[in-house]
């Protein structure tokens, strides 16, 4: 899946160039490898966003040996679209910080404002209690193979009991070794096309981050956007089917007499479905009193003001 394979822009874009590589080339941001951080940070752009992650429990992501800067920028990016803002990076191949990831995150830079880099997956991984490791590869282990909603649910389970979580990311080569993969409790496998299944680094993130944010997402798996306009009451309902049912009568819609009942209850049945907002009933209603009074405009001069004529 991750890295096998996959990989958003070509290498041919080099290394990273610029203030970060020459931080990093001459020593001036050294990393603390005990507990992962960056012994200070260049001076922040101008125009860096101040937004800061949730608070709440949510899973870290552990990105091990990731190659493209634009890569980890597109993971930070689809980590913040769904509450998660732990990123950890596991000896990154152009060091860190990265100019290029700053770039493709696109306003999520404060997911990498809090990057931690460690030397190993074992250290990143430390103090965490359960760990999913992505990987589309059969690696003949005795471990469990979920699907993206079912290791979200555990996630959220192991969360709730106020133990810390990850999610395992190989890089664009070659994705997890089996070593890295031995260290997780369960792998992680996004269904795809078997023909095609390597998954670009962020792509992966957002899928299972996606899948994680819906297992305790409330929004109604349907609903009908009428802005402002407020549903119907019933009452308005009533005297609508009283107003066609009056109309339809005089016109000998509702015939033979037998059958009038049901196909009452029909034309009910269909207004019930329409979920009508009260603005809807008015221009319904007015819609009956044009048709059942045979107005029809006189002219396209009197259209302008508005004028009608009977038949």
């Amino acid at each position: 899946m991750v890295g096998e394979g996959a990989a958003l822009l070509p290498a041919a874009f080099g290394p990273v160039k610029g203030a970060a590589a020459g931080i990093i080339a001459h020593g001036l941001l050294p990393v603390d490898h005990t507990s992962g951080r960056c012994r200070g940070r260049p001076a922040k752009r101008r125009g860096m966003s101040e937004t800061r992650g949730p608070k709440s429990p949510a899973p870290a992501i552990v990105l091990s040996e990731p190659q493209l800067g634009e890569n980890i920028g597109a993971a930070a990016r689809a980590m913040a679209n769904f509450g998660l803002s732990d990123l950890r990076l596991v000896r990154p191949r152009d060091g860190w910080p990265n100019e290029r990831a700053e770039a493709m995150a696109a306003g999520a830079v404060f997911v990498l404002e809090g990057v931690r880099v460690f030397d190993s997956v074992e250290a990143a991984i430390a103090p965490l209690h359960f760990v999913v490791a992505a990987t589309a590869r059969d690696r003949a282990m005795a471990k469990p193979v979920l699907t993206p909603a079912e290791a979200a649910l555990r996630l959220r389970a192991v969360e709730a009991a106020g133990q810390g979580t990850a999610i395992l990311f190989g890089g664009e080569r070659s994705g997890l070794s089996n070593d890295e993969v031995a260290l997780a409790d369960a792998v992680v496998t996004i269904p795809t096309d078997p023909a095609f299944s390597s998954l670009n680094l962020g792509q992966a993130v957002l899928l299972t981050g996606y899948e994680w944010f819906k297992a305790k997402d409330a929004t109604p798996p349907e609903r009908i956007d009428h802005g402002a306009a407020l549903p119907a009451p019933r009452d308005e309902l009533f005297r609508l089917f009283e107003h066609l049912e009056e109309e339809l009568e005089k016109s000998g819609f509702l015939y033979p007499p037998g059958n009038r009942a049901s196909m009452i209850r029909n034309l009910r049945s269909i207004l019930h479905r329409a979920q009508l907002t009260d603005q809807e009933v008015r221009t319904l209603r007015g819609v009956i009193v044009a048709l059942s009074r045979g107005k029809r405009r006189k002219n396209d001069a009197a259209a302008a003001t508005g004028e009608f004529e009977r038949e």
